[in-house]
């Protein structure tokens, strides 16, 4: 098996790549290179996909059997790719995320649930763009790559996760939530600790993918881990126990939270709301072969990976967690109202 993946130096792209040569399939990594190498074994394009000079020199080193895509962020990207690959590529894989349907996380979701109406020829700039929220724009721009990989290549599967988890993660979440809990004192937490969550390992999506292409598997599924899985509470204890228990929780009444002004999904990271945030159907992912490790498991080798490798540098690590000061601040608010002295 032969595999083009666009990206290929750090998380998921890193993930299949490594899981792909494990395999014994040849793969190509075509990437700027400013954020590190693929793993060895790995033929490293380097190249800008949106320099068609850069594609054409790509293009050299096919066919493929597959093309795994984990960086189209605006429809123009994929219309590019695929009309310079397209006929030497059999299979577009695109990871698309669950930010296409505009009902998310509001309502529950399925893959018949409508996309953000869009097009192939939409970018940031495009008028229809200018009064949608960022997440708005963000899902309509991912509907329209979704659209584009459908209209440009020979076959697509078109994957869209939740939440993605595990070694390599650099967004943040995983990293603040162990920072907080080796802190100590009292960690100020949204309640009810039974609420269910969905995060899905790295190593889980990337196994489906590749056993997906090797299957000729077709077709749109959402990748998250079954309802029901893991709860608040269980993401919670594990990282309490992966840094010896040093703090205790306190479970604050959520309305409460969103009435003192804390920023769901970054402050609190992996707390929102809305009814749908945890409520993705992964059934047909699950029918076509999706398995799913314990999300302790998935914590405990994510703690052991950057113990091990060190911190992935991003911008959006940024974003996420609360100032000791501030939650100081709320945690004496929410004990006064919790004894009735407030």
């Amino acid at each position: 098996m032969r595999l083009l993946i666009l990206g290929g130096s750090w998380f998921l792209g890193r993930t299949v790549v490594s899981d792909a040569l494990a395999r014994g399939w040849e793969v190509t990594a075509f990437s700027r290179g400013k954020s590190g190498q693929p793993p060895a074994g790995a033929v490293h394009v380097v190249g800008d996909r949106r320099n068609d000079a850069d594609l054409q020199r790509l293009a050299e080193h096919g066919p493929w059997d597959a093309l795994i895509d984990t960086s189209a962020y605006e429809p123009v990207d994929v219309v590019q790719v695929t009309d310079a690959l397209a006929d030497l590529v059999e299979q577009y894989v695109l990871i698309s995320t669950v930010s296409a349907y505009p009902d998310w996380p509001a309502n529950p979701v399925d893959e018949s649930s409508p996309l953000w109406p869009s097009s192939p020829t939409y970018t940031e700039q495009s008028p229809e763009l200018a009064d949608l929220t960022v997440g708005g724009q963000y899902g309509t721009l991912k509907a329209g790559c979704e659209a584009a990989a459908t209209e440009g290549a020979k076959r697509s599967l078109i994957v869209r996760p939740g939440v993605i988890l595990g070694p390599g993660e650099y967004v943040g979440r995983g990293l603040k939530l162990l920072e907080r809990a080796a802190r100590g004192g009292r960690w100020l937490l949204p309640a009810p600790a039974e609420q269910p969550i969905q995060p899905i390992d790295v190593r889980d999506v990337s196994t489906f993918l590749l056993d997906s292409i090797d299957a000729k598997r077709d077709g749109v599924f959402n990748l998250v881990a079954p309802i029901g899985h893991a709860t608040y509470g269980d993401l919670i204890d594990t990282c309490l126990e992966l840094t010896r228990r040093r703090t205790q929780p306190v479970w604050a009444d959520p309305e409460w939270l969103d009435e003192q002004g804390v920023d769901q999904w970054t402050e609190v990271p992996l707390w929102r709301t809305p009814e749908g945030t945890w409520k993705v159907a992964g059934r047909r992912a699950a029918e076509a072969g999706l398995r799913c490790r314990p999300l302790s498991e998935t914590l405990r080798d994510f703690k052991t990976a950057l113990d091990r490798d060190g911190l992935i540098d991003h911008p959006r690590q940024a974003d996420h967690g609360m100032s000791p000061g501030r939650e100081a601040d709320l945690l004496t608010a929410c004990h006064a109202v919790k004894s009735g002295t407030s």
